[in-house]
């Protein structure tokens, strides 16, 4: 029996490889749409919520504060969505999505929906449901 290399069992490894390999058929969807890859996580995020922070959509989004403000600058210009202050406290700012953005962003939705009903097919319900349950408490432990 062969003997496996680290990278083989090792969770960070494994997290990241499947990550890359699940997101890249997707991604290129979004990119075939028209948005970037950020751009469809900051209006997917927004989906079927009333607002959130510029905070909240960096962490959602999984870039720098300084960059999801500027693509929400910029994509409010096109209209995608509506960046408001926070009357709380001025160094925030709320972010909706408009119902252009909306508009852009539902077949996408439905396309990332059909994706992972692929991509778990193989694992069945119960599976699925573990794996996703797994991994929110990971997230949350991190």
């Amino acid at each position: 029996m062969q003997e496996k290399d680290f990278v083989d069992s090792y969770l960070p490894y494994l997290l990241a490889r499947a990550s890359f390999t699940i997101s890249s058929e997707f991604h290129a969807q979004v990119e075939a749409a028209g948005f970037t890859v950020s751009e469809w996580r900051i209006l997917a995020s927004l989906s079927g919520v009333k607002q959130r922070t510029v905070g909240e959509l960096a962490d959602i989004v999984l870039a720098k504060q300084p960059t999801v403000t500027k693509m929400v600058l910029r994509m409010a210009d096109q209209g995608l969505v509506m960046r408001t202050a926070c009357t709380q406290d001025k160094r925030q700012a709320w972010v909706s999505i408009t119902p252009k953005g909306q508009k852009l962003v539902q077949p996408l939705l439905k396309k990332a929906a059909l994706h992972e009903k692929q991509v778990l097919s193989s694992l069945g319900d119960t599976q699925s449901h573990a794996l996703k349950s797994i991994l929110q408490k990971l997230i949350v432990k991190a």
